[in-house]
């Protein structure tokens, strides 16, 4: 006869080995994260303003409908939160002068600060099809200020109308006209740094890459808030959040096709940033995830792919916000945390280059 605490160690055993021969749940498989009230808050006016997803609408229906800057901007008057001190940011509209033609832009200079200024160059989302340098205003007003920089919001051709890689050639034309030319608006053109959110993210991503391919001025910084990094649609969190507002994967299907002559083209380097094996070199980078995002897996690898090749990160995945919260500092404290980290960062690297 089996003596009774050895009975009970083997009955111990016949429980816990079936669980671990069980292979382990993919991170994504839990529980779908929710959203902090303040970032459903923001979700629900967006439904209020009778947003859909741009998967179902034509081009112009998606460039006409409210953004989710606009469901931010209306939670904000609905609770009476003052614009300031982002306000007191000076604006100045100017032309870009590209091989395509002129590029609209516009600059965003802090008040009080002594020149010359550091210089941040920056790339507004919206999939290479929708949005503007408007949309993206509260950004480029909170980099301004919290970095104490002139903020070169730069706009670039749209597709349908202008194919890949036209968004990445203006992107670079930019770059490089205001390496030349800053100067003359008070900017420093020794503390230039890049930055995007989104798809304006993949863009800055890829000027630092082309300005060390071309043994250009390298961006002393790159700030890359979820950027488009990889061209499947397979990762964890596009299978995840196939139904998330503002952005969820059928979206990024209907980007896709606007974007791109042949789904074949989204494997090029430019897009496909994941696939590279070149990233040593470059400048040290800021990146932000949010959870709920499609584009969250490959923002948190492309992170780990600039580590393993040698590049300085600092990298953080916001809990209970969703893709275009980062210019929602007024709202979310999660946006303001990660405005507080871009400026922080790009402070200290305009500092080891300060005159």
């Amino acid at each position: 006869m089996i003596p009774s605490h050895l009975r009970k160690d083997a009955l111990a055993l016949v429980l816990v080995l079936p669980a671990l021969m069980l292979p382990a749940a993919p991170a994504f498989a839990q529980e779908a994260p929710k959203p902090t009230a303040e970032m459903q808050a923001v979700l629900d006016k967006l439904k209020e303003l009778q947003a859909q997803p741009v998967s179902t609408l034509t081009v112009p229906q998606a460039r006409m409908q409210a953004s989710a800057a606009d469901a931010a901007a209306a939670v904000q008057r609905d609770r009476k939160i003052s614009p300031a001190p982002e306000s007191k940011v000076t604006t100045k509209d100017i032309a870009i002068p590209a091989k395509s033609g002129n590029l609209p832009a516009r600059l965003y200079i802090p008040e009080g600060g002594a020149g010359p200024l550091p210089v941040i160059v920056y790339y507004h989302g919206g999939g290479w099809v929708i949005a503007d340098i408007n949309t993206y205003d509260a950004s480029a007003r909170g980099l301004a200020l919290g970095a104490g920089a002139i903020v070169v919001s730069v706009d670039y051709r749209h597709a349908p109308e202008h194919k890949f890689p036209a968004q990445h050639q203006d992107a670079y034309d930019a770059y490089v006209w205001t390496v030349e030319n800053i100067g003359s608006e008070n900017g420093d053109t020794r503390r230039i740094a890049v930055a995007g959110e989104s798809a304006g993210a993949n863009l800055a991503a890829d000027v630092a890459l082309m300005a060390k391919e071309m043994k250009a001025t390298l961006p002393v910084h790159q700030l890359l808030v979820y950027p488009i990094a990889s061209n499947s649609m397979e990762t964890p969190s596009k299978k995840a959040f196939t139904d998330t507002a503002p952005l969820s994967t059928p979206d990024i299907g209907w980007f896709v096709d606007h974007v791109f002559a042949a789904k074949a083209e989204t494997a090029d380097p430019r897009v496909n940033l994941v696939g590279r094996t070149d990233l040593s070199g470059l400048p040290p980078a800021t990146v932000i995830a949010a959870e709920i995002d499609p584009l969250r897996s490959e923002t948190e690898e492309y992170a780990e792919k600039l580590k393993t090749a040698g590049v300085s990160v600092n990298a953080k995945t916001f809990s209970g916000v969703t893709h275009e919260f980062f210019g929602m500092a007024k709202i979310l404290p999660q946006a303001k945390e990660a405005m507080e980290m871009a400026t922080g960062d790009l402070k200290q690297a305009f500092a080891k280059t300060a005159p």
